[in-house]
C-alpha cells in the first residue's frame, strides 16, 4: 500500500507538545507485531518528538508485550543498506518506527502507517496520517482533542 491508495487519510492539527504526546499515545495503543510507522517531514518538523512520545508512552523499547525498534534512514544513500539494519527481522519480532521513510520507500511494509509532520508555527504542527483502515478509530480527532 502506498499513501495514495491508503484506505484512510486525515490531517490533525497539533497545538503544542501535549497534542503530539496524545497522538503518540494513540499510535502506541494500536501497535502490534509487524506494524511499521513511517514518520516523514522536513528537519525540525517534529518526527523525533513524535517517535519519543510513542516510545515513552509504551515505556521502553522492549515493552512486556512488544519490542519497538526505531530506525532513522536519514543517512541511507542506497536502499540496499537497509538490509544490513535488520528491518525485516525487527518487523518479525515487533513494531518499528521509521524516520525519513522516503529513503527506503520500496522496503516499507505495504500496510505501513504514514505520519507526515509539517511545521505550522513555533509550537504547532500538522500531522497528515494515512494507512490501513484499522487505524481510523484510534486516530480520529475525537480521541486526540482535549
Amino acid at each position: 500500500m502506498n499513501r495514495e491508495s491508503a484506505p484512510f487519510a486525515i490531517r490533525i492539527s497539533l497545538e503544542g507538545l501535549a497534542a503530539t504526546e496524545r497522538l503518540g499515545a494513540r499510535i502506541a495503543a494500536g501497535l502490534g507485531v509487524g506494524d511499521a510507522v513511517a514518520l516523514g517531514g522536513d528537519l525540525g518538523a517534529g518526527k523525533t518528538t513524535l517517535a519519543r512520545a510513542i516510545l515513552t508512552l509504551v515505556q521502553t523499547y522492549e515493552t512486556p508485550g512488544l519490542l519497538v525498534r526505531h530506525f532513522d534512514f536519514y543517512r541511507i544513500e542506497d536502499e540496499r543498506e537497509i538490509d544490513e539494519l535488520g528491518l525485516d527481522e525487527a518487523l518479525d519480532q515487533g513494531a518499528v518506527l521509521i524516520e525519513w521513510p522516503e529513503r527506503g520507500a520500496s522496503r516499507l511494509p505495504d500496510d505501513a502507517l504514514f505520519v507526515c509532520m509539517t511545521t505550522t508555527g513555533a509550537q504547532s504542527r500538522d500531522a497528515e496520517i494515512s494507512g490501513p483502515a484499522r487505524w481510523v478509530s484510534l486516530l480520529s480527532e475525537d480521541h486526540l482533542v482535549r
